[in-house]
């Protein structure tokens, strides 16, 4: 039942970092790039850059499957590699079609921007990290098992 919740997690992650993170550095490379800067869109770019890095960092840090780390690295590092091969399969991947919301657009803009700059095979390679820990798929209850002595009656110790 971990592991399934780990799973799930692992695609809101997903959607985070490529949803979330492209949405808010198209805002913030549009906004920069205006004359005059908006300081309002740039603040709320920023806090949703800042909102992307604390999910992805609670995930890495936090004592949960391994799965949740697995299943984003494992989507940034192949959409990195199809475009390590084939550049121009992995941009057909970005939605770009005017009949797409325009949010979704944007996003997919930022995200390309994420792949062609390598960011997201950082953030790949970052996020499979805590997958290779071997504590990470044992069960925090069969380690307080271990921890635990028993004491032989009638003893104060």
């Amino acid at each position: 039942m971990r592991h399934l919740g780990g799973l799930l997690i692992g695609l809101v992650v997903t959607a985070a970092v490529l949803l979330g993170g492209g949405w808010a550095v198209q805002q913030a490379v549009g906004t920069a790039a205006a004359n005059p800067p908006d300081s309002q869109k740039m603040w709320i770019a920023l806090g949703a850059m800042a909102a992307v890095g604390l999910v992805v960092g609670l995930v890495m840090a936090g004592r949960i499957s391994p799965l949740a780390t697995f299943v984003p690295s494992l989507v940034l590092l192949a959409w990195t590699v199809v475009y390590a091969l084939d550049m121009n399969r992995a941009l057909s991947f970005v939605p770009t079609e005017p009949s797409v919301n325009q949010i979704v657009r944007e996003a997919g803009l930022g995200a390309k921007a994420l792949l062609t700059t390598g960011v997201l095979a950082l953030l790949g390679v970052a996020l499979f990290i805590p997958v290779l820990m071997p504590s990470r798929w044992s069960r925090r209850d069969d380690e307080l098992d271990e921890d635990y002595e028993s004491t032989p009656e009638g003893s104060y110790y």
